[in-house]
């Protein structure tokens, strides 16, 4: 079956749709989008559903030859793409006639654009996902990155192609953040007034050990009580564990399932998609927010995206 031919699979580029939900307590997280809106924006571009799988890439981009006409959309940071040599518009869909290639370069802007394909990448299904968990090694393609000379099966489209654009408006208020709003975690009670100052009064970086399973961050270290010690627990996406050296790690979708570290708040639904778009070395502090405020902004969030007004034609 004719697809896409990876000429040049860029810097870590996988197959990754929504993720694979309910299943933490087998120990398998749900992986799946590191921007998670970036791809459902792209998807409705490129005229399928929102979850269909597509090409995450990190940093920077690859090299991609269609064998078959479609209709693509980049979506994410800013990659410069170009179709035979042509720039691309971010964020708007656009025709790829058979034997033209596609290229991504490094990223201008954040750390992960996404390339969604009519009628979705095609791959087997592990337990009701298509996205990659690359330490386990399951699902996506191989269960891993992408090579030079792999071969992707694009699905069949379900609808007709035409013209889409994110609208300007949507795209300025979807923009990743870098002050990251966060409620009380499970053990924020743990951690006194002089542990929420550094917390909340310092600017962190993003060390190079972080990963798609954590955000590592250095800077202000938090006081923590050595002799407090915690049963292991289950643990949540966007959780900000502090370790004993005082650092806080952000857990992110590849995150183990249960965590021993105490969790002093928790990165809202609102904001995880801006947890996707941070490089090494970028900055980032903190607002705390109340749960209350933290369920106005994603209700406010979702109900942006299934607006009429979000893609123009």
């Amino acid at each position: 079956m004719k697809g896409i031919l990876v000429q040049a699979p860029g810097l870590f580029t996988t197959v990754q749709d929504p993720g694979r939900e309910g299943f933490g307590a087998m120990g398998v997280s749900a992986s799946g989008a590191a921007d998670a809106i970036s791809l459902r924006i792209g998807n409705r571009l490129a005229g399928n559903a929102e979850g269909a799988a597509a090409l995450e890439m990190t940093l920077v981009g690859g090299e991609f030859l269609f064998e078959r006409d479609a209709v693509i959309a980049a979506t994410g940071a800013d990659f410069g793409p170009s179709l035979d040599g042509i720039p691309l518009t971010m964020w708007s869909s656009a025709e790829v006639k058979a034997g033209q290639t596609l290229a991504l370069g490094p990223s201008r802007s954040g750390a992960r654009c996404y390339l969604c394909v009519s009628g979705g990448i095609a791959v087997e299904s592990f337990l009701g996902s298509a996205s990659t968990h690359v330490l386990s090694g399951l699902g996506g393609f191989e269960g891993r990155a992408l090579r030079k000379g792999d071969r992707l099966e694009i699905g069949a489209a379900s609808s007709l192609p035409r013209k889409r654009t994110l609208s300007a408006g949507a795209l300025e208020r979807l923009r990743p953040r870098k002050v990251l709003r966060a409620t009380e975690g499970p053990q924020s009670d743990w951690f006194g007034a002089s542990a929420w100052e550094v917390l909340l009064g310092s600017t962190f970086r993003v060390s190079e050990q972080s990963n798609r399973m954590g955000i590592r961050l250095e800077g202000a270290r938090m006081p923590v009580d050595a002799r407090r010690e915690m049963i292991t627990e289950g643990v949540s996406l966007g959780a900000i564990q502090v370790t004993p050296s005082g650092q806080p790690i952000i857990l992110f979708v590849e995150q183990q399932t249960t965590g021993g570290y105490p969790k002093v708040a928790n990165v809202i639904a609102a904001d995880l998609h801006s947890l996707g778009q941070l490089r090494p070395r970028d900055e980032v502090s903190f607002e705390r927010i109340k749960m209350d405020r933290a369920l106005v902004l994603l209700r406010e969030q979702e109900k942006l995206l299934a607006s009429k007004e979000l893609i123009g034609e």
